[in-house]
């Protein structure tokens, strides 16, 4: 009858559901993916635009410095969209279009992106736009001749010069006025090295006291008319000028932001802080007022995406049916792939299971129709069955000879007791001994086979101790000496006393003297059998080697079988009963060791005991 499996544990269900699983997982992946994936590319994108931004800003608030009025703006406009992609478009205050980038008609974006105000500043980070209010580069009345400007590129080269001598490399570099300054290699300004005497260009007042080039005719003219404007607002406040304002600079050097002042006042010492203050304010508006016609009118800065529309995210029906239909589509293409693939590994399954089913005697082979783990698993099935087939064999034939073995003494213990009954022959010692050989045999037989049953059980008892190997071949040599006399072998020893081995001595004599008389049988008149041992790391090689016609490559595996021999007729002139060679390797298995069997047909054979060693005993010296 057919075992019915339920369906949560079949083969195809299980693929179903794990692909499913796999399928839903992949796409909740993918999808999560592409958010994240989406939402990083729009934050860098966002930086990008946000630094393109400030970009525009900058060079429309540099144009506006430099320019009295926005009448020319607009191929610098058309400049910045086609560099950065953005719609640009300029306005008045009131929204009075003053340039755009986008076609004529195109409405602008509902909010200003900045105000740009040279005077009125605080969005453009140029250095020294903080501390005013007023763009460093809308220089107006302070902008140098070009003979101004050579003089002071002079001066400036010879206070380089004076840092080289110190080993501090400077750059001449310039103001928005056109005023040179010093810079040293990493950036920094040279305000620091001042007190090495090499001059003073970021200081005019200190450039006049050392007779260097102070403030220029130019700069002299403007601080002249700052200080005209600037003083009616000081006057309002109760405080007034000691003298014409002189150039200043910020911390950097770089850029002139004020006109320094000294003043008088009647107020207490306690106010001039505050004072200080008012008349840094007075100087800015100042500033401011005189500046005015040279910087162009405030605008509003408006940006756009120009030709490309903003990306929306939306999750509207269609977006969601979209997403619900490509999802539905994955998962309908995964389970149809998996009931596909299932069914064709489930098939060879089922022809395996078949196969098992068989009854032993048929032998059934599973068909194998793949390369992949199920095909693998019909191999290992066949390869299963032969060896039962072979095992089956093996017990066949044991059988056989155990029967053949077991005969040949009993039979012939039978025959001389009958033919002593009936009086043929008369029971002398001869007869006696004889029967009492054939008995021996017997017994032999019966214990190799006892043997054999301990070892397959795990019965087989051991009494370990350290044993030296060369009085262990000693002890073998001896008792096989007659046998070797007799057949006019040498039976040879080569061992010292410093090899020691872990083992059972009578076990190990037990499996030394069956490979012994193994070889002194198979060994020709005048030939030598030699046992030697040596030390190889934690483990002793015992070899037992003849000089006999040695066993035939066909044979070699089949040697440790039980009641294997080459000679098929099982005659006891030729070889004995096929189990000393099994009960060699079970002995040595048993102490933790392996036997190895190698010869070259007519060169003899050699016989390789590897066992664990040991160190000799404290009372051996």
């Amino acid at each position: 009858m057919r075992a019915r499996i339920p369906w949560r544990k079949r083969l195809l269900v299980r693929l179903l559901f794990a692909s499913v699983l796999i399928a839903a997982c992949s796409v909740a992946a993918t999808a999560w993916l592409a958010v994240t994936t989406t939402t990083s590319a729009l934050e860098e994108e966002q930086g990008q635009d946000l630094a393109a931004d400030n970009k525009i800003l900058a060079q429309l608030s540099g144009y506006a410095a430099d320019h009295p009025d926005w009448s020319g703006v607009a191929h610098t406009v058309r400049a910045l969209a086609a560099r950065t992609g953005r719609r640009v478009a300029l306005t008045t205050a009131d929204r009075t279009l003053i340039a755009d980038s986008a076609v004529r008609g195109t409405a602008l974006p509902p909010r200003p992106a900045a105000a740009i105000d040279p005077l009125h500043t605080d969005t453009y980070t140029q250095s020294g736009a903080q501390l005013s209010g007023i763009d460093p580069r809308v220089v107006g009345p302070y902008r140098l001749t070009a003979k101004e400007r050579g003089e002071l590129d002079a001066v400036a080269d010879k206070e380089r010069s004076c840092y080289d001598v110190y080993g501090i490399r400077t750059t001449v570099a310039h103001t928005p006025s056109g005023r040179p300054y010093l810079v040293d290699d990493d950036g920094t300004d040279t305000s620091a090295f001042r007190s090495i005497g090499c001059g003073g260009l970021d200081d005019p007042v200190m450039a006049m006291k050392k007779g260097y080039l102070g403030t220029t005719r130019t700069e002299s003219k403007a601080l002249t008319a700052l200080t005209d404007l600037v003083r009616p607002c000081l006057q309002a406040k109760d405080m007034d000028l000691a003298g014409q304002l002189y150039l200043t600079f910020d911390q950097t050097g770089r850029n002139p932001v004020t006109g320094g002042f000294l003043f008088t006042t009647k107020k207490s010492r306690r106010d001039l802080a505050r004072d200080d203050q008012a008349g840094k304010n007075c100087v800015t508006s100042a500033r401011r007022t005189q500046l005015e016609p040279y910087a162009a009118p405030p605008a509003e800065l408006f940006l756009g995406l120009g030709d490309q529309t903003a990306p929306r995210f939306d999750m509207s029906r269609a977006n969601k049916a979209k997403i619900v239909g490509a999802a539905g589509l994955v998962l309908a293409f995964t389970v149809a792939v998996t009931a596909v693939v299932a069914t064709r590994l489930v098939r060879p399954l089922r022809a395996l299971t078949v196969a098992v089913r068989q009854p032993p005697e048929l032998h059934a082979r599973a068909p194998v129709r793949t390369r992949d783990e199920t095909g693998l698993l019909a191999e290992a099935f066949n390869d299963l069955t032969e060896r039962r087939e072979r095992l089956e064999e093996q017990r066949k034939a044991m059988v056989s000879d155990i029967a053949h073995e077991l005969r040949s003494p009993l039979t012939n213990i039978r025959g001389w007791l009958e033919v002593t009954r009936d009086g043929v022959v008369a029971p002398d010692p001869a007869l006696l001994a004889s029967l009492h050989e054939e008995a021996l045999l017997l017994q032999r037989i019966i214990d190799d086979l006892q043997d054999l049953a301990a070892a397959d059980a795990g019965t087989l008892r051991m009494h370990r101790e350290p044993v030296r190997a060369a009085d262990l071949f000693e002890q073998v040599a001896a008792a096989h000496r007659v046998a070797a006399d007799a057949a006019g072998v040498a039976l040879l020893t080569d061992a010292d006393g410093t090899v020691w081995l872990d083992a059972d001595p009578v076990r190990m004599r037990q499996a030394l003297g069956n490979l012994v008389s193994n070889a002194i049988r198979h060994t020709p008149v005048d030939g030598t059998v030699t046992l030697a041992a040596r030390r190889d790391g934690d483990e002793v090689l015992l070899t037992v080697t003849d000089t006999g016609k040695g066993i035939a490559p066909d044979d070699l595996p089949h040697v440790f079988d039980r009641f294997w021999r080459a000679e098929k007729s099982r005659s006891r002139r030729t070889g004995g009963s096929g189990l000393g060679l099994p009960i060699v390797r079970h002995l040595v298995a048993a102490h933790d060791g392996t036997v190895e069997a190698a010869s070259e047909p007519g060169e003899g054979a050699e016989f390789t005991l590897r066992l664990p060693a040991a160190e000799a005993p404290a009372d051996v010296s």
